[in-house]
């Protein structure tokens, strides 16, 4: 029996590499897995190669939306920590704001690329998971440098440790929902614009 590796990792794969490349990216994974990897491996790790191979396009296509996410929640931290305020308004609009806009362009440019509306799904939420580790490591050294009794006054004034350390694995939703909807739209500018030039 021919092996294979697993559905959703070539479905994910369909959906996130242009589509012209599709068929080729594709095959060309397929063959390696198949011819070399699965015989001297075994299927299991085969797998996990495979999946590892998939992960290395998602994060090809997202690492730097995801940085740009991640480093907005980092520096929002910093401001909150080390220029407290009392009014927080302008500060949670100008990063929800651009949270947003990171998002979506990210969904828009993988949809577009790749002719799939699901890209912007899985950009959306790879840009939001990715962005995760990187404020949740951001804010992890911040402390470790800045731990002061003013410091952590005036993180407890912003919403507190609890909030700086969930925040950002609570952004996988928004990044699906705003994925999605970029996605959505992508796709059917692509659409649009294909058919207009035929």
């Amino acid at each position: 029996m021919t092996a294979t590796p697993p559905a959703w990792a070539e479905v994910l794969l369909r959906a996130i590499v242009a589509r012209h490349d599709g068929d080729a990216v594709s095959g060309d994974l397929l063959e390696a897995y198949r011819d070399s990897i699965e015989p001297s491996r075994g299927r299991r790790r085969a797998d996990w190669w495979y999946v590892r191979q998939v992960f290395g396009f998602v994060w090809r296509r997202t690492w730097l939306a995801a940085l740009l996410f991640g480093g907005g929640f980092v520096a929002r931290t910093a401001l909150d920590w080390r220029v407290p305020t009392q009014d927080f308004l302008v500060r949670s609009e100008v990063s929800t704001y651009a949270g947003v806009c990171i998002l979506l362009a990210v969904a828009l440019h993988a949809a577009w690329r790749s002719g799939s509306a699901a890209a912007g799904s899985i950009a959306g939420v790879a840009t939001a998971g990715l962005g995760a580790i990187v404020s949740l490591t951001g804010a992890a050294a911040m402390l470790a440098f800045w731990h002061d009794p003013v410091t952590l006054a005036a993180a407890g004034m912003s919403g507190g440790l609890a909030e700086v350390f969930t925040l950002p694995v609570a952004m996988l939703l928004p990044g699906l929902v705003v994925g999605t909807f970029g996605g959505l739209v992508g796709a059917a500018c692509r659409r649009a614009v294909r058919a207009s030039a035929n």
